[in-house]
C-alpha cells in the first residue's frame, strides 16, 4: 500500500468548451501548482526584500545596504521555487523596542510579499519569555498579562488575512522556571500558572481570528508537554495543532526517536507541526551542552561529509513525517548558514549557493511528492484525476482551468476549457 494515499485526492470532472459541448476523448495534462500540505521555513529574510531602497540607520554603509537587500532578493526567489511556507518574527523585543511603536509596516509588509507570491505565513511567537520586550519589567503582573493579551488582540486583528497562523505561547513548559534572567513573561507564568496563562493567550487570539490556526510550541518533547497539552485540551483550550520544535545540533534524532514523538503526541487526535526543524551540515555540537545558546564558536563550517548527512537525515526525516497522518507542517528553522547559533543549519550557504539539502528537499517536494500527469476523457467528456492534494491547472489543446484537489469527491464537476 502507497504509504502516501492520505495525501491525494481523486476527483472527477466534466470537462466542456467555450459553447458547453463536452471535451470526448480528449487528451488532457494536470499540473500541480501548490501542495495542500506546509513545506515551510524561516522567512526572516524577506524583511530585506521590502525594506525600503532608501533605508538606512546611523553608520551605516549605503552599498552594503544595496548588497544585502540584493542578497535578500536572491535568497527569497530561492525559497520559494522550494517552500509554500513561511514564518516571520514577532518577538515582542524586536518588534515593538519602544512601547507604543510597534514594527508594524515593515511586517505588514513582509506578510503581504509572502502572500502575494503563493507562500502562506505564520507568525512567531506571540508570548515568550525570551526576546520579551524589557519596557514590561517597570509594570505590575496584571498590568503586564493586561499588556500581553492587548498587544495579541492588536497583531491577531492587524494582521488578519495575512496572516492566519500563529504560534501563539512558545516554551511554555520551561516558562515559569526560566532563570537565566528575570523577564515579564516568567513573571506572570509563575503568578497564574502555565494553564491559565496558555488559556487567556489562546482565547484571546481566537476572539481576534476565530478561523486562524492557533499553535502551542515546545522545545521540550517529554511527558510535561504531553501532560500540559492533555490539561490545556481537557480545558477547552482551543488549540489547533500541536507545535513540536526539534533542533538537532547535536545530532540526528533518528527514526526511534522520531516515532516515539509522533505516537506519544498523536493520541490527542489534532494536527502536528513540526515548527522549527535544524539538521547540522558541519560538526555536530557535543552532547553534553544543555542549553543550545550557551555554544559558542567563531566559526562553524559545513564539511563534505556534513553536507551529505544533512541532505540524507532531512529527507528521511521528511519522508516519514509526509507519511503521517496527523501531520500538517514541517518548517526547516534557517534558510541559510549562520543564522541562529552561526550553525551550518541552512539549504542555502551564506552566499546563497544550494546545498545538498536544497536539492534534495527540491526532488522530493517538487519531484516525488508532486503531480504532473495525462489523462484522457471518456466518450461523455469526464475524467478522473487522482493526484497529491493541492492547486492544480487543467490544460488541454492550450486551455486551461484551476482545479482544486482537496480531498476525495465522487460528485462530477463541471470544469469549462
Amino acid at each position: 500500500m502507497d504509504k502516501f494515499n492520505h495525501r491525494k485526492a481523486t476527483v472527477k470532472l466534466l470537462l466542456k468548451d467555450a459553447s458547453g459541448n463536452p471535451l470526448k476523448n480528449t487528451g488532457i495534462k494536470a499540473d500541480q501548482k501548490t501542495h495542500k500540505f506546509l513545506f515551510g521555513c524561516g522567512a526572516f529574510d524577506v524583511a530585506g526584500v521590502v525594506m525600503p531602497d532608501d533605508f538606512t540607520f546611523p553608520g551605516a554603509d549605503p552599498e552594503k545596504m544595496k548588497m544585502m537587500k540584493k542578497s535578500s532578493i536572491e535568497r527569497m526567489e530561492k525559497f520559494k521555487k522550494l517552500f509554500n511556507y513561511g514564518t516571520i518574527p514577532f518577538y515582542w523585543g524586536g518588534y515593538e523596542h519602544i512601547e507604543g511603536k510597534p514594527n508594524q509596516e515593515m511586517t505588514l509588509a513582509s506578510a503581504k510579499w509572502l502572500k502575494d507570491n503563493g507562500i502562506t505565513v505564520k507568525g512567531h511567537p506571540l508570548c515568550w519569555h525570551t526576546a520579551c520586550a524589557n519596557w514590561l519589567m517597570d509594570y505590575s503582573n496584571e498590568e503586564i498579562l493586561d499588556k500581553q493579551l492587548k498587544r495579541i488582540h492588536r497583531e491577531v486583528s492587524i494582521f488578519k488575512g495575512l496572516v492566519d497562523k500563529w504560534d501563539v505561547i512558545n516554551e511554555v513548559v520551561i516558562m515559569p522556571v526560566f532563570d537565566k534572567y528575570d523577564n515579564a513573561i516568567t513573571r506572570i507564568c509563575k503568578q497564574y500558572g502555565r494553564f491559565k496563562l496558555v488559556k487567556e493567550v489562546f482565547e484571546a487570539a481566537k476572539a481576534e481570528n476565530p478561523s486562524a490556526t492557533l499553535l502551542i510550541n515546545d522545545f521540550n518533547t517529554s511527558q510535561s508537554y504531553e501532560i500540559l497539552v492533555e490539561g490545556l485540551l481537557e480545558m477547552g483550550v482551543p488549540i489547533s495543532a500541536i507545535g513540536i520544535q526539534s533542533h538537532q545540533h547535536q545530532g540526528y534524532w533518528g527514526l526511534e526517536k522520531l516515532h516515539a514523538v509522533l505516537d506519544r503526541f498523536s493520541h490527542f487526535g489534532i494536527p502536528i507541526h513540526f515548527t522549527e526543524n535544524t539538521l547540522i551540515s558541519g560538526d555536530l555540537m557535543p552532547a553534553d551542552i544543555e542549553d543550545l545558546n550557551d555554544f559558542k564558536v567563531e566559526t562553524w563550517p559545513s564539511t563534505p561529509e556534513g553536507l551529505e548527512r544533512q541532505a540524507n537525515q532531512m529527507c528521511e526525516m521528511y519522508t516519514e513525517l509526509f507519511a503521517h497522518p496527523l501531520v500538517e507542517a514541517i518548517t526547516t528553522w534557517d534558510l541559510t548558514d549562520g543564522k541562529w547559533l552561526g550553525a551550518p543549519s541552512g539549504v542555502l550557504t551564506v552566499d546563497n549557493q544550494e546545498k545538498l539539502s536544497y536539492k534534495a528537499l527540491m526532488k522530493l517536494i517538487h519531484g516525488d511528492w508532486e503531480t504532473h500527469a495525462e489523462f484522457t476523457t471518456d466518450e461523455n467528456g469526464v475524467v478522473e484525476i487522482t493526484g497529491f492534494k493541492g492547486e492544480y491547472e487543467i490544460s488541454a489543446d492550450g486551455r486551461t482551468a484551476a482545479v482544486s484537489l482537496a480531498e476525495d469527491s465522487d460528485t462530477v464537476k463541471e470544469i469549462i476549457l
